[in-house]
């Protein structure tokens, strides 16, 4: 005779709750604002506001909307550059060729234009021709393990040895599309306007937190910077992925340049000298580390918009030599390095 065992039936387990909605922009921002690697970011907003209101406090007329839109109209292409500039740092690369691509990108403008190009054609080619010089410095990281600071400081001597092949002379533009988009005005309410440089270096801005954000590519860069042989480890495609950053921020670079010959309407071989490091620092500044992994776009452009109110501070100042300027970024920098140090080794 077989003994039989009764199993207990198992018990009825209660449903799942379904996760609560995070629907709420509201709840998302608080995440956002709330999250430790919004830190530097917080830090750079608030110090931007604080500089705005000391300048306006200070000096009459400071504290106007146009003023405001001024930092954009001004530093447009910079912010482009910092946008490009974003994306090399956070894989933990360096890009020093920028300031060099954007002056041989307006020599190639005002060079061509003045021979009687089309103007749409000069920008094109200037905009493959950038790309394809991020490419080759990509391809070298990658392929013949060049450290980035070495392969970005061949192509920035490249760059500016270029400059002066087309020729030792500012080069003005005198083209009519050039001379229409230098002058125009948009404007957005009475005495505020901004310029078509401006609305280009907001749809980049657009663009690349859409690419950072929501795409696997975007996702790839975080992840090379954060640690690359995990990124390796986990099937991403690391190497397509580094050297794509160099193209990106070598098209950044022409579009800076074509931004930056809109704004002065010339061509001159040492334009941008030392602009590479005003778009380091505001990559810095806005929060992103220097070892890659974590940044945000919009801080980069805050980054931007603090330099770009130091400088217009001392501008109304009158009395202060413009290398102040350079003397405050430099300050800055140290003090957001060693915030990056305090917040990372918290995190550990």
């Amino acid at each position: 005779m077989t003994a039989t065992l009764d199993t207990p039936s198992p018990r009825p387990q209660a449903p799942t709750p379904a996760p609560a909605p995070r629907g709420s922009l509201f709840d998302r921002l608080r995440d956002v604002l709330t999250s430790p690697k919004s830190g530097p970011v917080l830090v750079t907003a608030v110090l931007f506001v604080v500089v705005f209101v000391i300048g306006g406090v200070r000096y009459p007329g400071f504290f106007s909307g146009q003023v405001f839109l001024n930092l954009f109209v001004d530093n447009s292409y910079l912010i482009v550059l910092a946008v490009g500039m974003t994306f090399v740092i956070l894989t933990g690369g360096i890009d020093l060729s920028v300031g060099a691509v954007v002056a041989v990108s307006t020599m190639i403008a005002a060079s061509l234009l003045q021979t009687g190009w089309s103007p749409g054609v000069v920008i094109a080619l200037i905009l493959v021709l950038t790309s394809v010089l991020g490419l080759l410095v990509g391809l070298m990281i990658h392929v013949f393990k060049v450290q980035p600071f070495i392969a970005t400081l061949a192509a920035m001597f490249l760059a500016r040895g270029l400059c002066y092949v087309i020729s030792k002379d500012s080069i003005s533009i005198s083209e009519p599309t050039f001379v229409a988009l230098a002058v125009t005005r948009i404007p957005l309410g009475p005495g505020l306007s901004i310029t078509p440089s401006v609305v280009i270096a907001l749809v980049v801005v657009v663009i690349a937190v859409w690419v950072l954000g929501f795409t696997r590519f975007g996702r790839t860069v975080y992840a090379i910077g954060g640690s690359e042989q995990s990124g390796m480890l986990m099937g991403l495609p690391v190497a397509r992925t580094k050297v794509i950053v160099y193209v990106v921020s070598g098209f950044c670079s022409g579009l800076a340049g074509v931004l930056f010959s809109f704004y002065t309407l010339s061509g001159y071989p040492l334009t941008a000298v030392g602009t590479e490091l005003d778009a380091i620092a505001a990559v810095v500044i806005g929060g992103t580390l220097l070892t890659g992994g974590y940044g945000f776009v919009l801080g980069s452009v805050l980054g931007v918009l603090v330099l770009g109110v130091i400088q217009t501070i001392i501008t109304f100042e009158g009395t202060l030599s413009s290398w102040w300027t350079k003397i405050f970024i430099g300050a800055l920098l140290l003090v957001f390095i060693i915030l990056q140090k305090v917040l990372t080794s918290r995190r550990r």
